[in-house]
């Protein structure tokens, strides 16, 4: 009976797939691989001033299963490959050389070229593979001195490198090398279609804190960790909520201005609808901005001897010249990133957005990216205040039964 329950866990082991990738993502790296190793090896003879030199490493090979399988991994980047590698090989060399003893001078090849990797911060697994090729070929890799180093290790991991940057960004559609960009730092020139993986609900400084704690290594990034954990609770969320989208609480017909509207026709469009933002849309119905009152105000520059107020009215009035030194459209003075949600999006989405992010009002647009309206936040507050409410009063009909049933009786 011991015998079978072992066997089984065995089989359960061995059926758990150590890569979360669906059938046509495999195959994709599958040809990926092949791809990058035949580049490799074929630009790699081209350059070879001698047969003598090898064509390729044999670490080429795993390099590529990290580069095109696990790209967005910390080991896979493009300092580790290129440092790992080329430090590795040095080191290499010098145990062939210097080292007598195979068993001795692997020991030291590795050990040493792991150290170094760690030292530089350039740890990359197949480096330590690397390190003991001129040990294990001897002479023809050893009789070529410290050139090893360029030719052919060198050359590899270039070409291997621009091979990966190319296959992951058009054809795997991945963001590689996967440098973390904080979004104050972004710059934009199109709205913004918001995506759930844009924004945690757990911060970053306590994820990494969180790994730093478990004391072992995690290969995931902590950016990686972060769309996880938040696209988990959003889903978790949405179960509990129901299918409830933002077409189902958005304010259709507001208000909305063009670019070429002039500045004080939007100011008294704004102060008599008494509105705190207004999309602006082009004649399609696109959103291209939004206008809100410190749009206005972030042109106002008050000299020693005027008041606000003077330099407002100025600032808003129309110029009766020809020329003018002011803006004079909702074009010039209007805010150019936007961030929109489509009118299918789950109301879960808006959460983190006016939460965190401070976001009083989100423009909601269709498949054609045209605006339908506004979800402001006490929108979003009602529809969650209005469905626990339902909850409730249905959790409590029951009990409520009871009670006049045992009242008649």
């Amino acid at each position: 009976m011991s015998r079978m329950v072992n066997i089984k866990q065995f089989f359960r082991f061995i059926t758990v797939d150590p890569v979360n990738l669906s059938i046509k993502g495999k195959l994709l790296s599958v040809v990926s691989c092949f791809t990058a190793i035949l580049v490799v090896a074929w630009v790699t003879h081209k350059f070879s001033a001698s047969a003598a030199y090898p064509i390729i490493v044999a670490s080429m090979g795993p390099s590529a299963v990290m580069l095109f399988i696990i790209p967005h991994s910390p080991l896979a980047q493009p300092w580790p490959l290129v440092g790992g590698q080329l430090a590795s090989a040095l080191i290499g060399i010098w145990s062939a050389q210097a080292i007598t003893g195979t068993a001795l001078a692997s020991a030291c090849a590795v050990g040493v070229s792991v150290l170094a990797m760690f030292l530089f911060r350039c740890l990359h697994p197949p480096g330590a593979a690397t390190a003991l090729i001129p040990i294990l070929a001897g002479d023809p890799v050893t009789s070529l001195g410290y050139g090893f180093v360029l030719m052919p290790v060198g050359l590899n991991v270039v070409i291997m490198l621009i091979m990966a940057i190319a296959i992951n960004r058009l054809v795997l559609l991945y963001e590689y090398p996967a440098v973390p960009h904080p979004a104050d730092n972004k710059m934009h020139k199109d709205n913004i279609l918001i995506q759930t993986s844009q924004y945690a609900g757990i911060s970053e400084q306590g994820l990494e804190q969180a790994l730093e704690n478990m004391d072992m290594f995690m290969d995931v990034s902590v950016k990686d960790l972060s769309k996880l954990f938040t696209d988990a609770q959003l889903q978790s969320f949405k179960l509990y909520r129901g299918h409830i989208t933002c077409a189902d609480i958005v304010v259709k017909n507001v208000m909305t201005v063009e670019y070429g509207t002039e500045v004080e026709e939007a100011w008294r469009i704004m102060h008599s609808e008494k509105l705190n933002a207004m999309p602006v849309i082009d004649r399609a119905g696109r959103v291209i901005g939004i206008i809100t009152w410190n749009d206005f105000f972030k042109f106002i520059n008050v000299g020693a001897n005027e008041t606000f107020t003077e330099k407002f009215r100025a600032f808003i009035c129309r110029t009766s010249g020809i020329s003018s030194d002011k803006p004079e459209s909702v074009g010039h003075i209007m805010t150019k990133v936007v961030s929109v949600l489509p009118e299918s999006a789950h109301i879960a989405d808006l959460i983190p957005l006016m939460s965190n992010q401070g976001y009083r009002q989100i423009p909601i647009v269709n498949n054609e990216n045209r605006l339908v309206g506004m979800v402001y936040q006490s929108n979003l507050i009602a529809a969650l205040y209005s469905e626990r409410a339902i909850k409730l009063m249905t959790a409590a009909m029951p009990m409520v039964c009871d009670l006049n049933s045992a009242s008649l009786n």
